[in-house]
């Protein structure tokens, strides 16, 4: 390149340089603009609405309010806001939770195993494993008394200290000491999709639940933790029949692009990425019978529980219909 040549192509970079600088900024306000602008009018797409029942997700009622209260009236609160059932913590009190299912009628579709954060069956302290490994077989007897199908776990997690190879191994290995006991007591190991940096395919996903071969080790899809990087109607026409329950919540790229990756979550229902239509659709092509369970993140400014709780079971009625 000569001189001439050089100055020209550097004219032209410089000339370019501030276009694509108003294109992205004025796709950032294009993106608040869309996060502000507040629900699309709903048209629903079905006179006859979907079979699935209407879950929430019981860790994830907590405000301040909400904590003061018993399990008994915790579960009154959610059978009044219209709900079917409820999926619980294992390693909880048994008696507890099935006196309060008892007392309101609702189901218990899911179990959440703990302390697959807190002691994941990546970590290299076989000690640390060993503590998420008793708690799911633990969860596994308590999905059984409850009635449940499955029990959520987070396979493995991955981080600057804990390689993607050393996760995929361990969490084998581990997961593969609960497969007598979900077999025996006909509950599912369900794996969830989570921001852990694992599984970040749905054909990984897909062939890591297969490598147990064992139907009860399944998938629990959350619909809104995939729209960060993709599209839940892809995952959902690979995992097909894998999948034994799933969370439903909203994720929205504007607000995400706005304000940071957590902030996606704070949309309301059919105002985000999630596309209720199309992943509707979608579990009907997979014949997905199962349930769907709210587990949510947003609420309005001022809103008090028993209306928040209304408020997404509104919603879910619309995704039966969507």
């Amino acid at each position: 390149m000569n001189r001439r040549t050089f100055l020209q192509s550097s004219a032209a970079l410089a000339a370019i340089a501030p276009a694509g600088l108003l294109a992205a900024e004025k796709k950032r306000r294009s993106n608040a603009q869309e996060a502000a602008r507040g629900p699309v009018p709903f048209k629903p797409s079905r006179t006859t609405p979907r079979a699935h029942k209407k879950g929430f997700m019981f860790s994830t009622l907590r405000s301040s309010t909400a904590q003061k209260m018993s399990k008994h009236d915790k579960f009154q609160l959610l059978k009044n806001a219209g709900f079917e059932g409820v999926e619980v913590p294992g390693a909880d009190n048994q008696k507890e939770v099935l006196a309060a299912r008892d007392a309101f009628g609702l189901e218990i579709p899911s179990v959440l195993m703990p302390s697959h954060w807190s002691h994941p069956l990546s970590d290299p302290n076989p000690a640390t494993r060993e503590v998420s490994v008793n708690n799911l077989k633990i969860s596994l007897q308590d999905a059984k008394a409850y009635g449940a199908r499955s029990v959520l776990l987070v396979p493995a997690v991955v981080n600057k200290q804990i390689s993607y190879a050393d996760a995929h191994k361990r969490s084998i290995e581990e997961i593969k000491k609960c497969v007598p006991l979900a077999e025996k007591l006909g509950i599912a190991i369900a794996l969830e999709n989570v921001w852990n940096s694992f599984l970040l395919s749905p054909i990984e996903a897909a062939e890591y639940c297969d490598v147990f071969k064992s139907p009860m080790v399944r998938w629990h899809f959350d619909v809104g933790n995939v729209v960060n990087f993709g599209w839940p109607e892809h995952w959902i026409r690979i995992l097909r029949e894998r999948i034994v329950t799933v969370h439903v919540k909203e994720y929205s790229r504007a607000l995400r692009d706005e304000h940071g990756p957590k902030a996606g979550f704070q949309a309301e229902y059919f105002t985000g990425d999630s596309d209720w239509p199309t992943v509707m659709a979608a579990f009907d092509d997979v014949h997905y019978p199962g349930w769907l369970i709210a587990e949510h993140t947003y609420r309005a400014p001022g809103m008090d529980d028993a209306t928040w709780l209304r408020n997404i079971v509104v919603n879910m009625d619309k995704m039966l219909v969507a």
